[in-house]
C-alpha cells in the first residue's frame, strides 16, 4: 500500500497553514515530529479525511482518500490529539459504540475489544467507568478505539499526551509490534516517542516539511556541530541568549552544557555525537520554543 501526499495545502482566513508538502509513505511507522503550531494536526485531518485541502490531494494507491469514501474508512484508524469520552459509558461499552459506528460485526467487536484492552493493559479496566480514568488511561483507551477496524492506515495525534515514562515505553513496543503491515503516523513534539521505532522521520517546520529520513541519517546533518562547553556560572546568562542548547547540567562554579552551534562556542568546546534531539532543537531554536 502507498499512501501519497501531493502538493498538499492548507489556508485558514488566509493564513497558511500547511504549505505544498510532498510525500510517499508505505508500510512502516513514521515519526511527524514538529512544534506546537507547526502544521501536524492539519496535515493528520487532511490525511484522514476530516478536512478538505486547499491544493493538492491525499491517495491511497493513486485513489483520492475523500473519493474513496467508506472504502478509505475502512483502512483508517485514528486517534485526534483531542478525544471525546462519554463518560457515563464503561470502557467495553465505549469500545463497542465506536465499533457500531465503525459497521463492525457485534460477535467481532466484543472480541477485538477485549484483544484490545488486554493489549493497552487495561483488560482489568473493561467495566469500569471512564469517568474514573486517569489522563494516561483515557489515552491508552484512544488507542484502542483507533486499533477496533484492524486498520492499514494508523495516524495517532499525539498518542502519549498523559502517559508517564512507563507507559511511553509501553506504547512504544505496541507500535513495534502491529508495524509489519501498516503504515502508521505518530505526530508528537517529544523526540524519544518516535527516535528508535520508526522507520523514517519527518520534520515540519511552519508548514512545511524541511527533513525527511531514518533517524541515523538525520543526525549526520549536524555532524561536527554538536559541543560539549564548560561555562563559568557567572557567564551562563550572556552564553545561554547566544546558543542553542539541547542539554545542560548545573555545577556549583560551572556549568555543564551541550550546544549546538556551527562555529566553536567557547575555546575549550569538544564536539560530541549529534542526536536527533539536537537536530530538533536545532531547527525550532530561532522561534524561542513558541511555535
Amino acid at each position: 500500500m502507498e499512501l501519497t501526499l501531493e502538493g498538499l495545502s492548507k489556508q485558514f482566513k488566509g493564513r497558511t497553514v500547511v504549505d505544498n508538502i510532498n510525500a510517499k509513505l508505505t508500510e512502516g511507522v513514521y515519526g511527524f515530529l514538529g512544534a506546537n503550531g507547526a502544521g501536524k494536526t492539519t496535515t493528520m485531518q487532511m490525511i484522514c479525511g476530516l478536512i478538505s485541502p486547499t491544493a493538492g490531494e491525499v491517495k491511497v494507491d493513486g485513489k483520492n482518500n475523500i473519493g474513496m469514501g467508506e472504502d478509505f474508512r475502512d483502512l483508517l484508524g485514528y486517534l485526534p490529539q483531542d478525544f471525546g469520552y462519554t463518560m457515563g459509558f464503561t470502557a467495553m461499552e465505549f469500545l463497542l459504540y465506536i465499533a457500531s459506528i465503525k459497521g463492525l460485526n457485534p460477535r467481532y467487536a466484543r472480541m477485538k475489544a477485549e484483544e484490545l484492552l488486554n493489549l493497552v493493559n487495561l483488560s482489568s479496566e473493561g467495566n469500569h467507568k471512564i469517568r474514573t480514568f486517569s489522563g494516561g488511561m483515557k489515552r491508552r483507551l484512544g488507542i484502542a478505539q483507533a486499533l477496533l477496524n484492524d486498520p492499514k492506515i494508523l495516524i495517532l495525534d499525539e498518542p502519549t499526551s498523559g502517559l508517564d515514562p512507563k507507559e511511553r515505553m509501553y506504547f512504544r513496543n505496541i507500535i513495534s509490534q502491529m508495524a509489519e503491515d501498516k503504515i502508521i503516523i505518530i505526530s508528537t513534539h517529544i523526540v524519544s516517542d518516535v527516535e528508535y521505532n520508526s522507520d523514517e522521520i519527518i520534520l515540519m517546520k511552519k508548514g512545511k516539511f524541511i527533513y525527511q529520513d531514518s533517524a541515523d541519517n538525520l543526525v549526520t546533518q549536524i555532524e561536527g556541530t554538536v559541543w560539549n562547553c564548560r561555562v563559568p556560572a557567572g557567564e551562563w546568562a550572556q552564553f545561554e541568549k547566544k546558543h542553542c542548547i539541547s542539554n545542560l547540567h548545573n555545577y556549583r562554579d560551572y556549568i555543564e552544557a551541550r550546544v549546538v552551534s556551527e562555529n566553536k562556542p567557547c575555546q575549550d568546546a569538544v564536539t560530541v555525537e549529534p542526536t536527533l534531539e539536537d537536530l530538533y532543537l536545532s531547527c525550532f531554536y530561532d522561534e524561542g520554543g513558541q511555535d
